[in-house]
């Protein structure tokens, strides 16, 4: 069954909670249910749950463009009740931070590999949230020729990974959603592997 956006983002935390569930933990565990429901175990269970605090974060991502209509309807979606400023920190700190955790918990396992993989895929999610100070347009002088060769190859890339969602979510809503999330939806394909192969 599907939420209405209208009922979830009416109840703020618990609301977009439950719409970030809606697109981590239900699918994840009716599509596992569908092949074997009697294999899901657990652990299982307990990451996709975790896992939906990083699709909370998604869903705030959503909020910030509707957040004038959702004021104005009286929805109590999360950039409403804390604010742009508040919310977007929200929002940066359970995509990057659960996923983080989920890593180490990988690593924690026995799953150093899955662990390393996932932990290379937040990092351009990372870049998409906080952009540091060498996204500059200008090269600096002390590289050598051929690091600076490389850093003009790179920086078209890393440009569009620089979307600085911190900075400006409201206007930079979709470019970081273009950005930065199918690395969010790989992360979480290799943490399925990671346990559809570990042997508990």
């Amino acid at each position: 069954m599907a939420t209405s956006p209208c009922l979830t983002q009416a109840e703020g935390w618990y609301g977009t909670y439950a719409l970030g569930s809606s697109y981590i933990a239900l699918p994840w565990l009716c599509g596992h249910a569908m092949f074997s429901a009697s294999t899901i175990t657990p652990q299982e269970v307990i990451l996709t749950v975790l896992y939906s605090i990083a699709g909370l974060g998604i869903a705030i991502v959503n909020d910030f463009k509707s957040i004038e209509g959702d004021r104005e309807l009286g929805m109590n979606s999360l950039p409403v009740a804390f604010g742009v400023d508040t919310a977007k920190w929200i929002c940066v700190g359970s995509i990057d931070l659960t996923q983080l955790g989920v890593a180490a918990y990988l690593y924690s396992i026995g799953e150093p590999f899955y662990a390393l993989i996932l932990f290379g895929l937040v990092l351009p999610q990372m870049c998409a949230h906080l952009p540091p100070q060498c996204g500059s347009k200008q090269t600096p002088p002390t590289l050598g020729k051929c690091t600076a060769t490389l850093a003009l190859q790179v920086r078209p890339f890393m440009d569009i990974l620089w979307t600085q969602l911190a900075q400006d979510p409201v206007a930079n809503d979709v470019k970081y959603q273009a950005a930065a999330q199918p690395f969010l939806v790989l992360g979480i394909l290799c943490t399925a592997v990671a346990i559809g192969h570990h042997t508990w």
